[in-house]
């Protein structure tokens, strides 16, 4: 009971934290772009602040120290909404790939073109991929942290993998080193549930992946370091939560 509590009083704060910093960020239409990614990081270490401190759900952030400087690809598992704002202020200047739809919210979609994010029309079939590999270059020349989730869609924790090939195709297409990150999130922060298990959720960051490797050869070690590393931490998540009950 005291979890559901506790989440609750989480959420409003959470889409209220949101609220503010949208009012906040309507002046960077009229300013550079990098001004909506300050805005879009301090809305991400704000949640993560109600997050530790509401609900009870910390971040330990692992091999922050492997992320080269400049232009990459950053390919992370994807298993709840946490990521979507907690790997903002790891990178200095990030850029997410998103679905095209996002972008007609008011304010908040208008916000997503201004931080120039990349959008991908899923209804153009192989035209999306090219179109994007196209706005990801423009990204990329400005030295910026394209973030990517290979699977497309949240998946639940423990969940099956279902990796798209589309990434290695980005990969090759764009020449720049690709950091896998996995993570636990949806063990804390479960997905279509409006409950925040208290424990802490672990985004580790792994060995980048050079440019170069052959497409194939890629996709398998991607997915390899990807999953590998996520199963470790769930078991690990897994057994703070029974610990803790």
């Amino acid at each position: 009971m005291l979890i559901l509590v506790r989440s609750i009083i989480f959420n409003i704060l959470f889409y209220l934290n949101t609220l503010i910093l949208l009012i906040v960020a309507l002046p960077t239409f009229f300013l550079p772009y990098r001004a909506i990614i300050w805005v879009a990081k301090t809305w991400g270490r704000i949640n993560l602040v109600l997050l530790r401190v509401v609900a009870g759900v910390k971040i330990e952030v692992r091999g922050r120290e492997k992320i080269p400087k400049g232009a990459l690809l950053v390919a992370a598992k994807h298993q709840s909404a946490w990521e979507t704002f907690a790997l903002v202020p790891l990178f200095d200047n990030p850029v997410f790939i998103v679905k095209r739809e996002l972008q007609w919210i008011p304010v908040f979609g208008w916000l997503m073109i201004k931080g120039r994010m990349v959008p991908v029309d899923r209804s153009a079939g192989s035209q999306a991929l090219t179109d994007m590999t196209e706005r990801a270059r423009i990204e990329l020349a400005d030295n910026r942290q394209l973030i990517i989730f290979p699977e497309g869609t949240r998946r639940a924790a423990g969940a099956e993998p279902r990796y798209k090939f589309g990434v290695a195709q980005l990969y090759a297409a764009e020449g720049v080193p690709c950091v896998p990150i996995a993570l636990n999130s949806g063990l804390f922060w479960p997905r279509r549930s409006i409950r925040r298990i208290p424990g802490t959720v672990v985004i580790e960051i792994l060995d980048p992946i050079p440019p170069g490797l052959a497409k194939d050869v890629f996709y398998k070690r991607l997915q390899n370091d990807i999953e590998t590393a996520t199963a470790r931490l769930i078991d690990k998540g897994r057994a703070e939560i029974a610990a803790s009950s």
